[in-house]
């Protein structure tokens, strides 16, 4: 069995030690680099099971559409160019169209989702794709399959960091602990436990099945249903339209983790007829309500595994998201540009291991932040004090790229949970501005010194930022972070260093010639 992961776990404990582990990462910008290496991996095999799926962060969904939708295109083109037989890919109920009444739906049924939901209208995108990959590859055997809601109770600490967010209590998930459970009118929920799950794609993959696989509990669990679980059967029940608007307001602000489209979707997919699913001979070993409280246990007491999603100990679910390019850019974002679409951070769970000391990291980093907040300070200067003349222009972009990176640096401190110091990127602030109070206090424009001397300054932070990232990247496998990141912001840093050698050729050129 080979495992790839972006985030690989402790490959010493179960169920995680039976498997030859890779990391690869389906968002890398370098897609060819990609392709070769899922091809190696797929040597041989006999089946492909595609499982990866970013849920977070929901509010980058320039990211979240590479992972899922090119994503699956590229493991599938690599399983191809592998000569791998069969493809298995993890899809889901919320490829179905909206079924508002409820009706029951076998695999034939209409697959354009539910628009709202950016989980459901990925789903139904990938597997378009696979449409496609079957009639450009008739070779491979490719089956899907659409889980309901997978639960168990070692997911108990992803689901509240994922689904719920910093501000639920815990506490609401204890019966008893309301008056009454509020469900929305006309609640059903299909549900199925991970064990039964990787029962039916063992059962897939032995018997190389293709075609579209509905997997879910026997039971479809209504409001009672539901409320028998939470609060011994008390609920009141309320138009799903009057949550809708708490929900958005709420994923706005990063208070709750789940957007109002899992609610959209919860209540217009059909339910799942599982009769082909039980051809095979499969046959879901817990009920419904079971695995419902299984998963309710599991979120009470933040159940978990030793793995990158599943470690209880993980913090935060996708809090501001900074991309190293405005998000408004980045889905135009040109091939080479030096802010290349970069991964948002939050959507890696860094780590500091215990080998390192997280004081002095921290501090390494808040003076580099100090650094930049002065940086960003000085080229903001320069870039209006020289408006008008020939080096304006590449200062102003210049000034555009510290202030992306110095946000990101920003967001590292934060995501690797090392305390912030904001006094020291104060300082950095203030001693700029004292700084200019200082120098050439004559008109800026009447000394042909001070372009040169400002040039000469940021040329020296713009070395020191280098070394920055050089250190980020050799520390990025141990801080479980995208090493990639940090080698394309080395190469920004190089490219701006070269950009202020021409601007200090001019510079000097100008300072030291006598004309008249």
């Amino acid at each position: 069995v080979v495992a790839l992961a972006r985030r690989l776990p402790d490959t010493e404990r179960p169920p995680y030690a039976g498997a030859h582990w890779h990391r690869v990462d389906l968002a890398s910008q370098n897609r060819e680099r990609l392709r070769n290496d899922l091809r190696r991996a797929f040597q041989g095999v006999d089946a492909v099971v595609h499982l990866a799926w970013a849920i977070q962060p929901n509010h980058a969904r320039h990211y979240m559409r590479r992972v899922n939708v090119d994503g699956t295109r590229i493991v599938a083109e690599a399983a191809v160019s592998a000569g791998v037989p069969h493809l298995v890919v993890a899809s889901s109920w919320a490829v179905y169209s909206p079924v508002p009444e409820g009706g029951v739906r076998d695999e034939t049924a209409d697959r354009r989702g539910i628009r709202s939901s950016h989980y459901s209208v990925d789903k139904a995108a990938q597997e378009r794709v696979l449409d496609e990959i079957e009639v450009e590859y008739p070779s491979l055997t490719v089956a899907r399959m659409r889980t309901a809601l997978v639960f168990r109770s070692e997911a108990g600490a992803e689901i509240v960091r994922y689904f719920l967010g910093p501000v639920v209590p815990r506490a609401l998930l204890q019966p008893d602990r309301l008056p009454m459970v509020p469900l929305p009118r006309g609640l059903r929920l299909q549900v199925v436990n991970g064990r039964d799950v990787g029962r039916a794609y063992a059962m897939v993959i032995k018997q190389k099945a293709e075609g579209a696989y509905n997997v879910a509990a026997s039971e479809t669990l209504r409001a009672q249903a539901v409320a028998n679980i939470l609060d011994r059967g008390r609920y009141v029940e309320f138009p799903a339209s009057a949550l809708r608007p708490l929900l958005y307001l709420g994923w706005r602000t990063r208070l709750l983790a789940a957007d109002a489209g899992w609610l959209d979707m919860a209540m217009n997919v059909p339910v799942m007829d599982t009769s082909r699913i039980r051809s095979l001979g499969w046959e879901p070993k817990h009920d419904a309500e079971q695995t419902l409280r299984e998963m309710l246990l599991g979120m009470r007491e933040l159940h978990g595994a030793p793995s990158p999603p599943l470690q209880p100990e993980r913090s935060g679910f996708g809090g501001p998201v900074e991309s190293l390019i405005p998000p408004e850019h980045e889905e135009n974002a040109p091939e080479g540009d030096w802010a290349l679409r970069a991964l948002p951070v939050e959507a890696f769970e860094a780590r500091v291991p215990v080998h390192i000391d997280r004081g002095l990291l921290g501090l390494y980093l808040a003076d580099h932040l100090a650094g930049a907040t002065a940086g960003r300070e000085r080229a903001q200067r320069m870039a209006a004090d020289f408006a008008g003349e020939a080096i304006g222009p590449p200062l102003r972009k210049l000034c555009e790229e510290i202030t992306h990176e110095r946000e990101l640096l920003r967001e590292l401190i934060r995501v690797l949970g090392l305390r912030p110091r904001p006094a020291r990127s104060a300082l950095g602030w203030v001693g700029e501005r004292m700084g200019r109070a200082k120098a050439n206090r004559r008109v800026v424009a009447a000394s042909p010194l001070t372009p040169l001397l400002e040039i000469e300054l940021m040329r020296s932070a713009v070395i020191g930022k280098l070394g920055l990232w050089q250190t980020l990247a050799a520390l990025s496998d141990e801080l479980n972070l995208p090493g990639e990141i940090f080698e394309r912001l080395s190469t920004s840093a190089r490219e701006q260093s070269a950009k202020l050698d021409v601007l200090h050729r001019d510079a000097y050129e100008r300072a030291f010639s006598r004309t008249g």
